[in-house]
């Protein structure tokens, strides 16, 4: 099999190799200037990450609505990591609940689960915005925070709003 032929990583695996040079990094960051700043940093590195890899996966697309968000998303379900209920699927309104995440299960059995929020769902914003910026969401609530399920609702900004 040539490099050519290599089936590409599974997200879930690739965010459990982020997550264990992360989690070191956050733990010298909580050494040295506290959990608070610690959390912060680790934060602003991962939205600012989630940003550019949106912006790089956008031109896979052929088009920029939540049609084509939802496609792209699915990449981080493969294996079962994901399962979610879909309320609504339209180019202008996307919304489900994640009803199952292997990445909250992940992160507590790497004993990550106090920064897991920072590691995973607080991409979703900026994923979102990098993809299209007329892309607005809302989640009030994640598994990986304790709740029973997390509740995305993608809605696309009307034009005018930028205007």
């Amino acid at each position: 099999m040539s490099d050519d032929d290599t089936p590409p990583l599974p997200m879930l695996e690739k965010r459990r190799i982020e997550a264990a040079i992360l989690g070191e990094v956050y733990q010298v960051l909580v050494e040295r200037i506290g959990k608070d700043e610690a959390q912060e940093v680790i934060g602003t590195a991962v939205k600012n990450s989630a940003t550019t890899q949106s912006q790089e996966l956008r031109d896979q697309q052929e088009g920029r609505d939540l049609l084509s968000l939802a496609e792209l998303t699915k990449q981080w379900e493969t294996g079962g990591a994901l399962s979610r209920d879909v309320l609504e699927k339209t180019p202008e309104v996307y919304d489900f609940n994640m009803v199952h995440c292997s990445y909250a299960k992940m992160y507590q059995e790497m004993g990550l689960g106090e920064i897991g929020h920072l590691l995973s769902c607080i991409r979703d914003q900026n994923f979102a915005s990098g993809f299209n910026p007329d892309i607005e969401l809302t989640v009030t609530q994640t598994i990986m925070q304790g709740a029973e399920f997390c509740d995305f609702r993608y809605r696309m900004r009307e034009a005018k709003d930028h205007e």
